[in-house]
């Protein structure tokens, strides 16, 4: 099925030719040619970059032109698929709490908008003349409106494996995904603040199994501390394996005390 409005420039109605307040600038085009590696003449990117600040200055009878809230709704479901889907395949360790979670981290409004700051979408937005442009320029809100709006546009121009091409180049290339597992889950961290604080040996991670073939191996981790058994963790890198190993035994030491010593009789 075909969908006529992706190839629709704007037309001045009479000739038919593209008006020229209604298509990119050349040096955006240029700049989105750039991070997208395809053309971007058509109208849903300037859709993309235009901020609903310019609706505020248009006049009855002229043109009216469309802000990139709807793209930004739909770039947001975009993104938030195939984040999902590349963390689901780069941490099969991971239970659905922590890819929710790794998954908020790098959508989230403040991630985004530094994602937008570095790809200099700012400087390329469609501003209201009666607006604050430099304010609206730099801020959060809108550059992270923004990138989720030319996620969409892409989406619609180029489909998905466009979309996906250009989150890998410009989104998930820029997170340090495992430094972002262990900001918040570093189990290891938490486990050896507990046996310090009771002045316990450190804890010991073994690898107790190798599983699979040699290029799709994975490990099985048990950490213990002072004899006792705490937790095992299961994943194709030890270092994630042994994560999983401490946060199985920050669960049973949550619940319970085995070092507890018992009392003499």
């Amino acid at each position: 099925m075909s969908l006529p409005f992706l190839c629709s420039e704007a037309s001045d109605g009479a000739s038919g030719t593209p008006d020229a307040n209604l298509l990119l600038d050349p040096q955006t085009a240029t700049h989105l040619e750039r991070l997208t590696g395809r053309k971007c003449n058509r109208l849903i990117y300037r859709t993309a970059l235009t901020h609903r600040s310019v609706l505020h200055d248009h006049h009855s009878g002229e043109h009216k032109p469309e802000s990139n809230q709807r793209l930004e709704f739909l770039g947001d479901a975009v993104l938030d698929l195939l984040i999902s889907e590349h963390l689901f395949k780069q941490f099969p360790g991971s239970d659905e709490g922590h890819l929710s979670s790794n998954r908020a981290k790098i959508v989230n409004r403040k991630s985004l908008a530094a994602f937008a700051r570095e790809l200099e979408l700012g400087k390329h937005l469609i501003i209201g003349e009666s607006a604050d442009k430099q304010k609206i320029r730099t801020s959060e809100s809108a550059l992270a409106d923004a990138i989720e709006a030319l996620v969409g546009a892409i989406y619609l121009d180029q489909g998905l494996a466009g979309a996906e091409r250009f989150i890998t180049n410009h989104v998930i290339a820029r997170v340090d995904l495992h430094k972002l597992v262990e900001s918040e889950y570093n189990y290891k961290s938490r486990l050896i603040e507990y046996t310090q604080s009771r002045q316990l040996p450190p804890p010991l991670y073994t690898v107790i199994a190798e599983e699979g073939a040699e290029h799709e191996k994975t490990f099985v981790v048990e950490v213990s501390c002072n004899g006792q058994p705490l937790g095992k963790g299961t994943a194709p890198r030890k270092k994630d394996a042994e994560q999983l190993a401490a946060r199985e035994a920050m669960i049973v030491l949550d619940s319970q005390n085995p070092f507890t010593p018992v009392a003499e009789s």
